[in-house]
């Protein structure tokens, strides 16, 4: 039960490193909010090394947590290049189900079995996730904001984070509900290229899905003999990725104060959703936690709905009420 809960609170930190990675870079660059939040979440890390006490950190530890932060940044990248070429509800919701399907294959690959009622729940979790990932435009307007993730560049995130990082990825959902004038001038230019190549945003979803896998497997693989050192290698590697990212774009100066705010609580988010996760795929199956985590987009749906007042479509609501549905499953099932 401890790794069910601690997983959806890494959901909580990876959907709402979305979220404010979505609205900070309505008013800066994807380069400047993804460097300062993955800055950020390295600090809120190393902060937290000193409370989780383990022996010296083995070679291993430290090559899976780079690993992990590598999948990160490089399924960042991927569905970026995703939503130039294809629509939003292309290459979100298969990279968020790429990343909980391919993590499937890989704990039972490693031997895990999770209970009847537990796989029912993963099962379910899969068309959940395209629900709560589903960009709420119109076809006219499916060229959803592309922002920064913290839980992808972090998880990361979130979110990324630089989601992260977070882990890692998009402009959050909300926006899409957001009035043309409000939106980046970058986007308009973008809905006649992404409608024509959905081939193209296929794959760059199932290469995202396989990174952000990494992201988890990887995390799982590292162990939790070494406390949070593994993390730490990730956010290192995060944030070497970030720097440079800004130095070939020559892009490292600050963004604004508002942006700058929000890209904080980005980094800060993602980094409690990797570490939330850490302990978490350490407590239970790595076939659950990391299918309970990639709901995070649910999370993004509710803030943008409380928050911006962003309508709720069917889909959604079924991708909720679905995801609710699995949680109870996985719970009843157990996550071992």
């Amino acid at each position: 039960m401890l790794a069910i809960v601690l997983a959806l609170a890494s959901a909580i930190g990876y959907g709402s490193s979305d979220f404010a990675a979505g609205l900070a870079s309505r008013n800066a660059g994807v380069v400047q909010v993804t460097l300062l939040a993955s800055a950020v979440s390295a600090v809120v890390v190393a902060a937290a090394l000193p409370f989780a006490a383990a022996h010296p950190p083995g070679a291993g530890a430290l090559a899976w947590g780079a690993a992990a932060g590598l999948g990160g940044t490089m399924g960042a990248l991927a569905l970026y290049f995703g939503f130039q070429h294809a629509a939003f509800s292309v290459a979100g919701p298969i990279s968020a189900v790429g990343a909980a399907g391919f993590s499937v294959l890989a704990g039972l690959l490693f031997g895990e079995r999770p209970t009847a009622l537990a796989l029912t729940g993963i099962v379910l979790a899969l068309p959940a996730i395209v629900g709560v990932s589903a960009s709420a435009a119109s076809a006219s307007a499916a060229s959803a904001i592309v922002g920064v993730s913290a839980s992808a560049v972090s998880a990361s995130a979130a979110s990324a984070s630089a989601a992260s990082a977070s882990r890692e990825r998009s402009q959050p959902e909300g926006m899409a509900g957001l009035p043309a004038a409000a939106r980046p001038a970058t986007a308009a230019a973008r809905p006649a290229t992404a409608a024509a190549r959905p081939a193209t945003g296929v794959a760059a979803g199932l290469i995202a899905g396989a990174c952000f896998a990494l992201l988890f497997i990887g995390l799982n693989r590292a162990g939790s003999s070494s406390g949070l050192w593994p993390v730490a290698a990730t956010q290192i590697a995060e944030l070497a990725a970030a720097l440079g990212v800004a130095a070939i774009t020559r892009n490292v100066r600050l963004p604004d104060a508002r942006p700058r705010l929000l890209a904080l609580i980005t980094g800060a988010t993602g980094a409690a959703g990797t570490i939330l996760y850490f302990f978490a795929t350490h407590e239970g199956l790595l076939a659950v936690t990391a299918v309970l985590t990639s709901l995070y987009p649910a999370v993004t749906i509710v803030l943008a709905r409380t928050l911006l007042g962003e309508r709720l479509t069917a889909l959604r609501l079924a991708g909720l009420i679905l995801a609710a549905a699995c949680v109870a499953l996985i719970a009843a099932g157990g996550a071992r």
